[in-house]
């Protein structure tokens, strides 16, 4: 038997091919056996093992032990608990009997592939129902409620969740990447081989075309969850002369309440629903109904006849709420049409709202903004000039956080955006280490990030304005706090240095969705001032510099709330 043996290896170190051959059929045929095992072969169990519960196992709620991944698709585990159901389908997606599981049922061992898939399309049906493939035009866009854009990342899952909880009826997907909600198609049918875009987070799907959406209708769980959002209110407001130009739908509504007009309003597709009594008008912002001038609440304090503690406002006063109906007089975006023959900066120092102003500009012009860098989680959320080299003159306006005699002058024009020190550094620390629209762990501000970055970047805020002051070929100077305070006249005033015609309709369009995607809810409370003593002293000191520079070009100085702290 030795002497076998040795023969065996002596022949395998004379042709180690063919041991190297042998080695990697003996693995293959290992591999093969594995996987038969696992996706054919079911474990026998007796009634007991299948049912635990009726055995005499763990009551309801005890916790059982681990058997396994019980994938539901797209990367989710059942561990056998309602928590994870709800966390992977969402409030709204309920059994019949209301459990939130949903009829999932209990199981354990492995399942075969095809027994999984199976489940998971059944379970989608009754999340949502494909309707078909269905034209859309960015003039006038099939589904009309809100929308979102993801290139990197968009499922179908996901557009039909995030429809589904703002109360929408419908998810369209369009271009592979965009997300639109509506509550009514106001579109026509087309064939279904024109929805042929991929999504681009789920391979082997379809998330409809170019200008074609692929349309879902979702299966809420029971009439009553069939809210259309919470609706923002806007204000009191003076009856508009020309009301039926203004607001150009009403109704009577003798049992008035504020949920009645808002669904009213939703369901007519229209942004704003607003209560005069026991009329209800719907319509957009308009030139004759900006709701720019709010009169005192006091004037509109005429009970709703089916609400006690809410007002429905009067004949000659009118209650206005914001719906979730998306405005889409200003959603249509593009490039040039021709090459731009001037370069204009959005310049700003980090963390001043270069992103959020993009977003703004954008909306009111209906072209594309740029950037001097490339910032992939911008281009993946709709942000399409952010692809182009910055010189390429297809966008109106191009980012950059960029100072310095050389990179100024390369621009034509520039749009200079300034914010407050303590508010641009906090903003940008909060990018820094918590993305776009995160924020910084409580460790950063308290390790020695936060000094450092205050050491570093306080002499750059001041450095950067002067310098675009005094390099810069024409500046238009734009405070982050005017902005938002009067968006209306500071969006114009951008948009004119931009060569754009200034449409008043699309301005009141941007104000009703100013916010986007990138603009944080406001900085994150901390239980502390970050700033120590010295800090306030130095970066008041820049701040006492930046404002002498504009006033010495004739230009308004620093708005008041930058100093003192």
């Amino acid at each position: 038997m030795a002497k076998l043996w040795f023969k065996f290896q002596r022949y395998f170190r004379r042709k180690p091919v063919r041991f190297f051959t042998f080695l990697a059929l003996y693995l293959t045929a290992g591999s093969l056996v594995f996987l038969h095992s696992g996706f054919v072969g079911q474990p026998a169990v007796s009634g007991n093992q299948a049912n635990p519960v009726a055995a005499g196992g763990p009551a309801e709620g005890a916790e059982l032990p681990f058997l396994g991944d019980m994938h539901l698709g797209r990367g989710f585990r059942d561990t056998g608990e309602a928590s994870s159901i709800a966390r992977r389908y969402g409030p709204w997606f309920k059994g019949k009997d209301g459990n939130e599981r949903a009829k999932l049922g209990d199981y354990g061992g492995a399942w075969s592939r095809a027994l999984k898939g199976r489940v998971v399309r059944e379970k989608e049906e009754e999340r949502a129902k494909y309707i078909g493939c269905y034209l859309d035009d960015t003039q006038s866009r099939a589904l009309r409620g809100v929308s979102f854009f993801d290139y990197k990342k968009m499922t179908i899952f996901r557009c039909q969740d995030n429809c589904a909880e703002r109360g929408y009826l419908y998810a369209g997907l369009e271009f592979g990447a965009e997300c639109y909600c509506g509550h009514k198609i106001q579109a026509t049918n087309v064939s279904e081989a024109e929805c042929d875009m991929e999504c681009k987070g789920e391979r082997g799907s379809m998330c409809g075309g170019a200008n074609r959406l692929s349309v879902y209708r979702l299966q809420l769980a029971q009439e009553s969850a069939r809210r259309y959002g919470s609706a923002v209110f806007r204000g009191c407001f003076r009856k508009p002369d020309n009301l039926s130009l203004a607001l150009p739908m009403t109704a009577a509504m003798l049992n008035m309440s504020v949920d009645k007009c808002v669904d009213f309003c939703t369901e007519k597709e229209y942004p704003l629903a607003a209560l005069a009594g026991t009329a209800c008008h719907c319509g957009f912002p308009t030139t004759r109904f900006p709701l720019h001038d709010r009169e005192d609440e006091q004037l509109c304090a005429q009970k709703c006849s089916a609400e006690e503690f809410e007002s429905c406002g009067t004949p000659s006063y009118f209650i206005v709420y914001q719906t979730q109906v998306q405005d889409n007089r200003c959603m249509d975006r593009r490039f040039l049409p021709g090459k731009s023959k001037q370069l204009i900066a959005l310049a700003s120092f980090p963390g001043a709202g270069n992103t959020w102003a993009r977003h703004l500009i954008e909306l009111a012009t209906g072209f594309y903004t740029g950037s001097y860098y490339f910032d992939g989680s911008l281009y993946n959320k709709g942000f399409k000039g952010e692809r182009d080299h910055w010189r390429s003159g297809r966008t109106i306006c191009i980012k950059t956080h960029e100072s310095g005699q050389k990179e100024i002058e390369a621009f034509d024009a520039a749009i200079l955006l300034i914010r407050n020190p303590y508010k641009a550094l906090m903003a940008e620390f909060n990018r820094k280490y918590g993305g776009h629209i995160g924020f910084a762990a409580h460790a950063h501000w308290k390790g020695k990030e936060w000094p450092e970055f205050v050491r570093n970047y306080a002499p750059w805020w001041a450095t950067h304005t002067l310098d675009w002051l005094k390099f810069g070929k024409k500046v238009l100077v734009v405070h982050f706090e005017d902005l938002k305070q009067d968006l209306f006249v500071q969006l114009g005033r951008m948009v004119s240095l931009l060569g754009v015609a200034v449409r008043e309709d699309r301005l009141l369009c941007v104000e009703s969705q100013k916010d986007g995607n990138f603009k944080r809810s406001g900085l994150r409370k901390l239980e502390y001032d970050p700033y120590t003593a010295d800090m306030q002293k130095t970066i008041s000191a820049y701040i006492k510099m930046v404002d002498a520079a504009l006033k010495g070009r004739n230009l308004t100085g620093v708005p008041d709330d930058y100093y003192p702290r």
